[in-house]
């Protein structure tokens, strides 16, 4: 059976079918997944009930695995997963459920807000692959908005504006946002802000598009209340519901999106029951701050 994508909203998201993420891939089938997210800049899949290693062969099609290190609190040696993919669950080492009030459990909170993967990282992620290992049934949305689309609607003085602008992002700036201000000298080092365009234009499409996250703080060149309510002001443009497809999830559930082109966010769900999703992540090969930003 071939490779078919139907359309889940005018602008962003597509569903799979006709594939089995269990089993090793044509080059053409890459290809094809390849082109579907640069049209529609997230892929659903349903009904793939695979293990670690077969999510992390899939993703490792699409490029080289991004390093999970540098991205959340989890000190070495407490990590629940050993197998390369990440953990995004809700669970402890021994499988129950993080304390409310645990210091894991509270920066994990940031998830909630508008994000980029990875866009605290010098070189920010390619895609990322979301697995449904365990349902949680009460919340957990996950909602994604096209920012190629929330590009495209701006006005031609608001283009202009913003074309050359250059953010820094960390994740001090988004868990400081929730107040989480807790954090070791290690962690302030690794949380180092990095520099990325407010403007990017993707590489294949040439299609420009907004690169917003929680993660981005401030603007350079300009004062940080003026960048806060800047910021604030593209990111409600940005995730208004005509731009935002939301998934609402499904045991076993595969989602992939491009975060190049989108933001992202999980919705609360009941903190006491389990929620195992687990994530694979493709490393980015460009800085931002080194790729033009005019379509060629």
């Amino acid at each position: 059976m071939p490779i078919e994508i139907r359309p889940l909203t005018k602008s962003i998201g597509g569903e799979v079918s006709g594939i089995d993420l269990r089993q090793p891939m044509s080059k053409e089938d890459v290809a094809a997944l390849e082109r579907g997210l640069d049209q529609y800049a997230v892929l659903v899949f349903h009904k793939q009930d695979i293990t670690d290693d077969q999510q992390m062969a899939f993703a490792l099609n699409f490029g080289k695995k991004e390093e999970a290190r540098g991205g959340n609190v989890t000190k070495p040696g407490e990590e629940r997963l050993s197998s390369g993919v990440v953990d995004v669950s809700n669970l402890t080492k021994d499988g129950k459920p993080l304390d409310a009030n645990s210091r894991q459990h509270l920066f994990n909170l940031g998830n909630c807000l508008w994000h980029s993967d990875s866009s605290f990282r010098p070189i920010p992620a390619k895609y990322s692959m979301l697995s449904c290992r365990t349902l949680n049934t009460k919340g957990g949305n996950t909602e994604f908005a096209d920012m190629r689309a929330a590009y495209d609607d701006l006005d031609a003085e608001a283009k202009a504006e913003i074309e050359d602008m250059v953010c820094e992002h960390s994740l001090m700036y988004s868990r400081g946002s929730l107040g989480f201000l807790d954090y070791t000298d290690d962690e302030k080092k690794m949380f180092h802000p990095v520099l990325q365009r407010l403007v990017r234009t993707h590489p294949v499409s040439k299609r420009k598009s907004l690169y917003l996250s929680s993660h981005a703080g401030q603007i350079l060149g300009m004062n940080m209340p003026h960048a806060r309510v800047f910021l604030r002001d593209l990111n409600e443009h940005a995730t208004q519901p005509k731009y935002v497809y939301v998934h609402k999830w499904a045991l076993h559930d595969l989602v992939i999106w491009d975060n190049r082109q989108t933001m992202h966010r999980v919705r609360l769900y009941d903190q006491s029951q389990p929620r195992d999703m687990r994530r694979a992540t493709i490393a980015g090969d460009t800085p931002t701050i080194e790729q033009p930003v005019a379509a060629e």
